[in-house]
């Protein structure tokens, strides 16, 4: 089972998006999305975990966690 990290800033939602779902489509993926700061998020099919890079969301250290815990982390 495949585990993507997808780490989005607001300039490439679009181009993330397509890629996001087709990663969604996989057997047995686990997709999630963090949408750094500044970052307003593509529109994403259920199934995808979306967290935010921000106070009250998600902070450093647990965006360091989620890189170690995905087999594929993609930065756009």
């Amino acid at each position: 089972m495949a585990a993507f990290l997808h780490l989005v800033k607001g300039d490439s939602a679009a181009l993330a998006g397509a890629v996001i779902e087709a990663n969604l489509r996989e057997a047995g993926a686990r997709v999630t999305v963090v949408l750094l700061a500044g970052g307003g998020g593509p529109a994403l099919p259920a199934g995808v975990t979306v967290r935010r890079l921000a106070p009250g969301d998600l902070d450093y250290a647990g965006l360091l966690d989620l890189i170690f815990a995905h087999d594929h982390v993609l930065a756009w």
